[in-house]
């Protein structure tokens, strides 16, 4: 699929919207990226491969995950609309994935070249307190969970999730949901049950 200029012009926006960005800058970011379309079920990066790409969500849904030593599938990140999604652990060491990404609804994404994108930080400096911001919003993110887990109830978790991801629960299994808030299905099912009669 060709390049979709009023999605990465939206991109853009959202970019100058926080910094200055020169032309080159701005036409750096059309070279190094492209629009793609990814059905549902379709996985975009598989545990064990090199990490080549870094996406960034116009539509749709997506998710990260690993799966431990016992087959059990865990949960990492849901990334729906404005946000970025990769195996950032693998970019920055160096290393071949250790999580997968899969979509869970028919998406639209932008692909960016991994290696481009951060080659961009050194040939345009003005660039490195936009990717800082991305970097940053992820870590807040991944410490409010890990937070979460340890400070709220399931029922507590499963409400801010609620928060967070309005409407998600249309295009993910009970499982993505339950691992995610690290509870079993039966918990779930529970929790669920209880809200409803509230």
């Amino acid at each position: 699929m060709a390049t979709s200029a009023l999605s990465l012009e939206e991109l853009i926006k959202k970019i100058k919207g926080q910094i200055d960005l020169s032309p080159d800058a701005e036409e750096y970011l059309y070279l190094i990226s492209k629009e793609r379309l990814f059905h549902k079920g379709s996985v975009l990066l598989r545990e064990g491969q090199p990490v080549k790409k870094v996406y960034f969500v116009t539509d749709g849904c997506l998710r990260s995950y690993c799966i431990d030593k016992t087959g059990k599938e865990h949960t990492l990140q849901f990334a729906i609309k404005n946000w970025w999604i990769s195996d950032y652990i693998a970019i920055h060491n160096k290393e071949t994935a250790t999580l997968s990404v899969e979509c869970l609804k028919d998406s639209t994404v932008i692909e960016f070249n991994a290696a481009k994108l951060n080659e961009m930080l050194a040939l345009f400096p003005e660039y490195e307190p936009f990717q800082r911001f991305i970097l940053e919003r992820h870590v807040v993110s991944l410490h409010k969970r890990i937070l979460n887990q340890l400070q709220l109830t399931a029922a507590e978790r499963y409400d801010l999730f609620i928060e967070q991801y309005p409407n998600i629960e249309q295009s993910t299994r009970n499982y993505h949901i339950a691992s995610y808030l690290g509870i079993t299905q039966e918990s779930l099912s529970r929790i669920r049950v209880e809200k409803a009669k509230k």
